[in-house]
């Protein structure tokens, strides 16, 4: 067995860097699509609203470890040539729009209608009616779910390493495979993991029990 050092933490933290990246990329991408998503799936546009759904089902209804080998290896098969960061970024903003438009579409639809009927009496068009009266109140009610999905897609990352993306659980793998201590390689990256996540989750079931009081 051979010891963990100073140049196996930093290959660790070189992989939470990754990880964190990834994260960051995939949900901020994806909230620019989702709330575009969102937008759509709320419109009066029949065939809109049939094909956003559509978009919807096909990324809820498959994993997403399928989605990146979809993205890294189809990508390549249509002549284009994409390093694994660029895929596994593909991939999850992707993946991430169709959960957080979703999520923000309920939030969307669960805003009073009075709301609206308010904002059209005012003479508010459609993009006033949206920025200042509905998104504001629908993405306090979203936070929980939001959040809530941040955090399952951090622990998602993982799932990049089957392209070849060394994020921390691969990076653990490797370290693994050197020092041969699975056990304590991967009990510091389940902290690690553990660490990030929980203050979320913390957080997203706070705002939860608050919304639930402010309800009653």
């Amino acid at each position: 067995m051979g010891p963990i050092g100073e140049n196996e933490l930093f290959f660790l933290l070189q992989g939470l860097k990754w990880t964190v990246l990834l994260a960051i990329i995939g949900f901020v991408g994806g909230g620019v699509f989702g709330i575009l998503i969102a937008l759509v799936r709320t419109s009066k546009n029949g065939f809109a609203r049939f094909v956003s759904s559509g978009y919807i089902a096909l990324f809820q209804g498959t994993p997403l470890l399928m989605q990146l080998f979809v993205v890294y290896y189809g990508v390549a098969l249509l002549g284009v040539d994409v390093n694994a960061w660029i895929a596994v970024a593909i991939a999850f903003t992707l993946h991430a729009s169709a959960f957080l438009g979703e999520i923000w579409r309920g939030s969307i639809e669960a805003v009073p209608k009075g709301q609206t009927e308010a904002a059209n009496a005012l003479g508010l068009h459609y993009i006033s009616r949206m920025k200042d009266v509905v998104l504001p109140q629908a993405l306090k009610i979203s936070m929980p779910a939001t959040i809530g999905f941040l955090v399952q897609l951090i622990k998602g990352t993982s799932l990049a390493a089957i392209v070849g993306f060394i994020e921390l659980t691969r990076a653990g793998q490797i370290i693994s495979n050197q020092t041969y201590r699975p056990l304590l390689v991967f009990g510091i990256v389940g902290m690690v993991y553990f660490i990030i996540c929980w203050p979320l989750s913390h957080i997203g079931s706070g705002l939860e029990k608050r919304m639930a009081k402010a309800v009653r």
